[in-house]
């Protein structure tokens, strides 16, 4: 189809309701997922409950500082994954360190850096970020280090998302939800438009601004 074509597709309700059910449930907001359920009496694909919940408590864990339970529940939940996938193991580790070190238990901290962090350094790709992470220690106060952005709710949130991926293509379900998807090809499509004809007449795709209508 001509991409020029798409804003003049129309998007039935239900097909609407599919799209964010499914955004819901990969995301883990079972509660609101119910809620849309009930209110549109659309049906919620079959889905494994058991997965979800645990799914939600990994995501709380890391949001709420606590990387090394995340860690632990995802090794109960898939016994290889972190294993197979050594950049999220290695991203929650660092971020238990950064928590020991804003909590100040800078021997704890070197402790588990020395034992945990320290054999990654062994990969090149990881020594950067290893001393990035290390340096922390040097700050009274890491949140005004030039490494802040390690302390950040935004970083933490990504290494959630990325993890919650990770367990849903390892129960071979898609890694990203049809919204995302969607999201994704309206990007492609605007910067096709706009290199054809010109930024002035089709500007960068912007989620706000479109929710703004």
């Amino acid at each position: 189809m001509d991409p020029r074509q798409f804003e003049h597709i129309v998007v039935n309700d239900n097909d609407t309701h599919s799209i964010v059910m499914s955004y819901l449930l990969h995301n883990c907001f079972s509660e609101t997922a119910d809620s849309l359920a009930s209110s549109t009496g659309i049906k919620q694909p079959a889905i494994d409950r058991d997965n979800l919940e645990r799914r939600k408590q990994i995501i709380h864990f890391i949001l709420e500082k606590k990387a090394l339970k995340a860690v632990e529940l995802t090794e109960q939940l898939a016994q290889d994954l972190l294993e197979k996938n050594k950049d999220l193991h290695f991203d929650l580790l660092c971020l238990h360190f950064v928590e020991l070190a804003c909590a100040g238990n800078c021997a704890e901290a070197l402790e588990f850096g020395q034992t945990r962090l320290a054999p990654f350094g062994k990969a090149q790709k990881y020594v950067e970020k290893l001393e990035d992470v290390m340096a922390l220690l040097a700050y009274e106060d890491p949140e005004k280090s030039p490494m802040f952005h390690l302390l950040s709710s935004e970083n933490r949130q990504q290494v959630a998302d990325n993890l919650n991926r990770t367990i849903l293509e390892h129960v071979n379900h898609p890694g990203y939800t049809p919204m995302e998807r969607l999201l994704q090809h309206v990007t492609v499509v605007r910067q096709y438009l706009t290199e054809e004809n010109g930024k002035d007449v089709f500007p960068p795709f912007s989620l706000k601004d479109s929710l703004k209508g």
